[in-house]
């Protein structure tokens, strides 16, 4: 008889987790609670699909803005660069803050017309039309006003972003400049800190050979505890997300070891 069903997707419902919480048992008694309630089996190569969120927050692996701003100090002796974050509310908002709480002077690199993950700073059109090449040009922020307004909102929140991410500064103390070269920013300060994701590791090659003093990435930042903070040793505060106003959730740790658990309790308790 010919399949019907392709894949299979359900969402299992859990408590509410918390700091300390058990994420091997809580899974495990959910899914198996799932089964019996809605009388299905686990069958040969079914996936288990847990989330970051999930373990982190049982972990508990948080950070303040303080612990951010103690482990930049800690870095950096001065002005920094800070190239290429993406743009989101949750995802840089609060780890910004918490930069610039740490030094004196932010310059605040941008990529454009959109950064890494395609969040749009221009119109593309605009950007031919004025005759910007976006692989030399730099523009700083009352060219970028002039070219493309007041106001540029994002398609989806409508948020502006370079307001936004001003408005987080201390005392002022953001400047905000577009490029899409990582060597730009050697202009304005000596010590740069990467803030992209999948292309960082190559943005610190090309920071380290055109002669930067000092080159950290957001995965250099609490790769260990700061003052009994939350931590993740392989990428920092990669991944991390706003938590409340003045903390962030950090990416989990031990993922592979709780995955292992989990797939080891649940063939003990299935069979």
């Amino acid at each position: 008889m010919a399949r019907t069903v392709g894949t299979t997707v359900r969402g299992i419902r859990t408590p509410i987790i918390n700091k300390g919480d058990d994420p091997v048992k809580i899974v495990v008694d959910s899914v198996i609670a799932s089964m019996a309630s809605e009388k299905f089996d686990l069958r040969d190569r079914d996936v288990i699909g847990i989330t970051e969120s999930f373990v982190a927050r049982a972990q508990g692996n948080y950070a303040t803005l303080e612990d951010i701003t103690r482990d930049v100090r800690s870095k950096f002796s001065g002005e920094i660069a800070v190239v290429f974050p993406i743009l989101s509310r949750n995802r840089f908002s609060l780890v910004l803050k918490g930069i610039a709480m740490g030094v004196p002077k932010v310059y605040l690199f941008l990529k454009y017309p959109s950064d890494e993950m395609g969040n749009p700073l221009m119109d593309i059109e605009k950007m031919y039309e004025a005759g910007i090449n976006p692989y030399t040009d730099v523009l700083d922020e009352q060219r970028y006003r002039k070219l493309f307004g007041e106001n540029v909102p994002h398609p989806f929140t409508g948020i502006d972003y370079v307001s936004y991410y001003k408005e987080v500064a201390q005392n002022g103390n953001i400047e905000i400049i577009l490029a899409n070269n990582p060597t730009a920013a050697l202009d304005y300060a000596e010590e740069i800190l990467t803030a992209d994701v999948h292309t960082r590791h190559r943005t610190k090659r090309i920071l380290k050979a055109a002669g930067a003093k000092k080159v950290y990435g957001l995965d250099d930042l609490l790769t260990k505890p700061v003052n009994g903070s939350g931590y993740n040793p392989e990428f920092g505060l990669l991944g991390s997300n706003k938590a409340t106003e003045t903390s962030v959730k950090l990416f989990p740790r031990d993922c592979k070891k709780v995955v292992d658990q989990v797939q080891k309790a649940i063939l003990e308790r299935t069979g």
